[in-house]
């Protein structure tokens, strides 16, 4: 009966990661339907085909889940929730230990540092077929107020068509070639805390200028901060107050105007 068990654990893997991926359009403007569906409880259930659900669990942290049954997690701590959880991939950016962990669970397939080697970064390109999992590495403040070159990651999700960004704990803005690096973004999640990561004036310019369809604020830390990132944005970017912290996006339902949709971080917990 255990054998049985762990062939059939075995088989769904499989298939997971066999999913072809459709192309993602990181550098074309994706001309999408108005309108976003999105999902409020949240669970393990079926992702609609060409779908991809986010989940925001705490922080820094958000499940992203494919259609075909892979589970990424950024910015890992080691704890997601009280649901018996083991992540296909998790990345990690090492800025502040609330961002990483130094123990993964062994079991964990595929663990993504956003640093290597003091000053020399490091490169991914992870492809699971379904999933494209890419980063571009940035420079970030070290512990004595100096500069540690290439020290933190920018991680991409391409899946569904579609350009997923998660900024982690960012600490300048991209220069051009970083820029060009990202591509087009249709959703982008960023730290809008205004002081450990970027000041909110230096974060708005960077979010204006990448256009992505939804912005997913994170890393704030109080209420305050999230009012004033929305008050500094609410002049190009609609607001749409989701309700829960999940949230299910499609390429043909992008908004057709830039939208900061608003999350409210929950642990996974069992169904």
């Amino acid at each position: 009966m255990l054998i049985r068990f762990f062939i059939t654990l075995l088989l769904l893997s499989q298939g997971a990661m066999a999913q072809e991926r459709q192309p993602s359009h990181c550098i074309a403007l994706a001309e999408g339907a108005p309108g976003i569906e999105y999902i409020v409880p949240a669970n393990f259930s079926a992702v609609a085909p060409e779908n991809v659900r986010i989940h925001y669990i705490s922080h820094a942290s958000f499940l992203i889940r494919s259609h075909g049954g892979l589970n990424m997690v950024t910015d890992f701590t080691g704890f997601t929730g009280s649901a018996p959880f083991i992540p296909d991939v998790v990345t990690m950016n090492h800025a502040h230990d609330t961002h990483w962990t130094a123990h993964p669970d062994p079991a964990i397939p595929h663990v993504l540092p956003g640093w290597g080697e003091f000053g020399e970064g490091i490169d991914h390109r992870l492809d699971l077929g379904e999933v494209l999992i890419r980063n571009v590495s940035t420079d970030i403040r070290s512990q004595f107020s100096s500069v540690e070159t290439e020290g933190n990651s920018i991680f991409v999700f391409e899946m569904a068509g579609l350009c997923i960004g998660h900024l982690g704990h960012l600490h300048h803005e991209p220069d051009a070639a970083q820029y060009a690096a990202l591509g087009r973004l249709d959703v982008v999640m960023a730290p809008v805390d205004g002081g450990y990561t970027l000041d909110l004036p230096t974060m708005t310019r960077v979010l204006k200028r990448l256009k992505s369809s939804i912005v997913i604020p994170m890393h704030w830390f109080s209420l305050f901060a999230l009012d004033d990132f929305l008050s500094g944005m609410s002049d190009e970017f609609a607001i749409v107050e989701v309700g829960g912290p999940s949230l299910e996006v499609s390429l043909d339902r992008l908004p057709g105007r830039p939208t900061i949709m608003v999350l409210r971080p929950e642990w996974l917990s069992a169904p």
